[in-house]
């Protein structure tokens, strides 16, 4: 299963920025997604929301409902075995050059496995 496939598919959906799907050595695919910035800013202005913040729109039972919308829309081209089944919605943002992307916006997948295993686990709980 080629991970960068869902990942582009991922990034389609409405609030997400960026994605990294996780499965390898796992029983299905999983995915850590990112909001993108300014669409999350967009949805707090829409919603109302007094905080704008990543973490406050990545926590936001409406935002989790439009985020799973579109994983399911994303994923139905998918066969079963390759769609990602459970995702984490993550609070922060990703930047180029820091620990989770290169200078030119490709993942560290080691960084983020190692940043980002406590969440990682909590989807094979």
């Amino acid at each position: 299963i080629s991970p960068a496939n869902l990942e582009a598919k991922l990034k389609l959906v409405p609030l997400v920025g960026q994605a990294c799907a996780i499965g390898d050595g796992k029983p299905y695919m999983s995915a850590l997604l990112v909001l993108d910035p300014d669409q999350a800013r967009a949805f707090a202005e829409r919603e109302g929301l007094a905080d704008s913040s990543l973490a406050a729109v990545a926590a936001h039972p409406a935002a989790a409902a439009l985020v799973e919308h579109g994983v399911a829309e994303a994923m139905e081209e998918f066969n079963n075995a390759e769609r990602v089944k459970r995702w984490v919605i993550l609070g922060v943002d990703w930047l180029p050059d820091s620990e989770e992307l290169t200078p030119t916006s490709k993942l560290k997948r080691r960084n983020i496995a190692t940043k980002y295993a406590a969440e990682i686990a909590s989807m094979y709980d």
